[in-house]
């Protein structure tokens, strides 16, 4: 029985139950480390990457769930810099989320390198003149900036509550949150960016290259304010998902609107700011390279339909939801656009990675698709069952949600 390390106040399924839900994700981190050590062993030929793929299945992984983890840093910083009290009922939840989807792209990652005793040549011969290297620092800086935020989380168990080093080194780390919450903005801002600026520059790419704002891309912005965009929408699905499979009302309703709200609002802006960008490159760099813009959407299945998909129906549609209806609608329609949201910067960044390399640029190229091998499927699975099964700890044996105890006790402020 662990009864006695689960938090006062609340409760959870019991241990046997718990065990049964662990066991599949259990099995898939298995078969996922399996197809890892075949990677790192016999190398990246178990993978159907090659010189024209060379970003594939991972890559897209890894600019998603840093895309969707860019919650915690927004929450962070609209919580401990702007004052949103509101919001403090799902910033340890946020905080668990983002060190999951950054620790799970760091693993890949090292995967995917091919060699990762060697990862540390990344940080004592940097490539000065390359945006992967900010991106390395500045992942690196962040995951430990938020395993110093998830550090607090922790030591809340009730059971290390009781050692008083503990409580006194959990009562300092309060302290220094806000300049936490400032610092992890500041690198998740650049790397962000720097990711989809790597996109922007390629020049022998002309579906990905973008015309520069001052010295950057524009689609260095964009995948910032689409990241912000999709933060809260990823923690208000999340919470819904967590609070129907427990069984549990774990934060008040007006949370769930107010992050409703807070994407919606970006997402407007985000879909505004990617339309302009979207009518200059069909109408002016595109043809600038001497191509059409529509010729790009030639070939099947990366029609148009997948433009008007990434911008209407996952853009537009959720974000006036959101933004007209996050005071009137009922809760599952917000969860469905947030849930819109989420595809959507699924979408971008699949576009942007498979869509980028599977186009051909050159007269005497073929269209080329790309289709993952199992070991990387199962590395990607890896990563889902890894974050599944530390998200399931912390919510059981940690105060993730602070509201649950009190809606419990008031559920007329639910």
């Amino acid at each position: 029985m662990d009864s006695h390390l689960v938090a006062r106040g609340v409760k959870r399924a019991s241990p046997g139950r718990f065990v049964m839900w662990i066991i599949p994700w259990t099995l898939i981190l298995a078969i996922g480390l399996y197809a890892t050590y075949l990677c790192l062993s016999r190398g990246l030929n178990q993978t159907n990457m090659d010189n024209r793929f060379a970003f594939g299945l991972w890559i897209f992984l890894d600019l998603s769930v840093i895309a969707l983890g860019a919650g915690a840093f927004f929450t962070g910083f609209l919580v401990y810099i702007l004052k949103r009290d509101e919001l403090r009922a799902v910033i340890n939840s946020a905080v668990v989320l983002g060190f999951i989807c950054y620790s799970g792209a760091v693993l890949v990652l090292m995967v995917d390198v091919g060699q990762p005793l060697r990862a540390w040549f990344t940080f004592w011969h940097p490539n000065v003149h390359s945006m992967l290297t900010e991106v390395t620092f500045c992942i690196t800086c962040y995951l430990t900036v938020l395993a110093i935020e998830y550090a607090p989380v922790v030591l809340k168990n009730r059971k290390l509550k009781e050692i008083p080093g503990f409580l006194v080194f959990e009562f300092e780390l309060h302290k220094v949150m806000p300049i936490l919450a400032g610092v992890g903005t500041f690198l998740s801002f650049f790397h962000q960016g720097s990711l989809g600026g790597l996109y922007g520059v390629l020049q022998g790419r002309p579906f990905a290259f973008r015309e520069g704002i001052a010295i950057w891309p524009s689609t260095f912005f964009l995948f910032i304010i689409s990241a912000a965009a999709a933060g809260p929408s990823f923690i208000l699905l999340s919470t819904w998902m967590v609070s129907r499979l427990s069984r549990k009302k774990l934060v008040s309703e007006n949370v769930y609107r107010l992050l409703a709200k807070i994407s919606g609002a970006l997402l407007t802006v985000y879909v505004f700011l990617k339309s302009i960008d979207t009518l200059t490159w069909l109408n002016r760099t595109a043809p600038g390279f001497g191509l059409s813009g529509m010729s790009f959407f030639l070939w099947a299945p990366f029609n148009v339909w997948i433009l008007f998909v990434e911008i209407i129906v996952f853009g537009l549609i959720p974000a006036m939801l959101m933004l007209v209806g996050s005071g009137k609608l009922r809760l599952g329609w917000l969860v469905l656009s947030s849930s819109l949201v989420c595809c959507g910067i699924l979408l971008n960044r699949f576009v942007m990675t498979i869509q980028t390399l599977a186009l051909p640029t050159l007269a005497f190229d073929k269209f080329m698709l790309y289709t993952p091998s199992w070991q990387e499927v199962a590395t990607f699975l890896f990563v889902v069952a890894y974050g599944t099964i530390i998200y399931s700890l912390s919510f059981r044996y940690l105060r993730l949600f602070p509201q649950e105890t009190d809606l419990k006790q008031n559920p007329r402020r639910s």
